[in-house]
């Protein structure tokens, strides 16, 4: 079973894939869709859970979201279907980053993909080519709630803490308008989800040759999570806006 494989499953009970319950993820897109008739780009979607959402909320709204899994985005088309907002959704199969548009976006959303980019500054640096004069972008970043042990930071990256996350951002020249810091609950809730989804998946499966693999990866990934990094690692979404020059 391959690693999109294992991301599916892990994520059937948190769609969101961040630690991020719902009330916040509808405060979020409130705060970046102002007027509900915007253009949203997200970069990097998945199977387009935050878009999906967006449509549902605004029934003026149009969305494209840009991914690299096929299966992610026939997932994404199929939902939009059943809720009826397929005609106000287009998807595109390419990289994040070589996507080009001939029109600008309202606002331009980036969760779990900074990755894709080479970081958070590249991932804004990204955004900012398809943000129309005005917009907005939404964005999650992990950060260090505290002091993280040497294992954590192999294990999940070179995060700084929370200050210097938003002062990084400021300093590129953005201006946050908004933000939100993921609860302990969130954050355990996200956790408990994903791990516990593969858990029942291989528990579910038993004949399955993947079964041992995927009940394997749970316990290991919990554990990870519980020992090396619950204690110092948070997560943080921001909306923001462009800082003029003049300022």
């Amino acid at each position: 079973m391959n690693r999109e494989q294992i991301s599916r499953i892990a994520h059937a009970e948190h769609p969101i894939k961040s630690p991020l319950d719902d009330d916040s993820v509808r405060r979020l897109l409130e705060r970046g869709l102002p007027r509900g008739d915007e253009r949203v780009l997200d970069l990097g979607c998945g199977g387009a859970e935050w878009l999906l959402r967006a449509l549902a909320m605004c029934p003026h709204l149009h969305a494209e979201g840009v991914d690299i899994s096929e299966e992610a985005l026939a997932q994404a088309r199929r939902a939009a279907s059943d809720l009826g907002v397929q005609e106000r959704l287009v998807l595109h199969h390419q990289e994040a980053g070589d996507f080009v548009s001939s029109q600008p976006y309202d606002l331009v959303l980036s969760f779990g993909a900074t990755h894709a980019f080479g970081g958070l500054l590249p991932t804004l640096a990204a955004a900012r080519e398809h943000l129309a004069p005005g917009g907005r972008v939404l964005i999650g970043e992990g950060f260090w709630d505290r002091a993280p042990s040497q294992e954590a930071r192999e294990m999940l990256g070179d995060f700084t803490d929370l200050a210097a996350t938003v002062d990084r951002v400021v300093s590129e020249g953005w201006t946050p308008v908004h933000g939100h810091v993921s609860t302990r609950r969130e954050l355990d809730d996200y956790e408990w989800a994903c791990w516990g989804s593969l858990a029942s998946w291989a528990l579910d499966h038993p004949a399955d040759p993947a079964s041992s693999h995927v009940l394997t990866t749970a316990t290991t990934r919990r554990s990870e999570w519980l020992r090396v990094y619950r204690d110092t690692w948070g997560f943080v979404s921001l909306v923001l806006r462009r800082t003029p020059d003049c300022l």
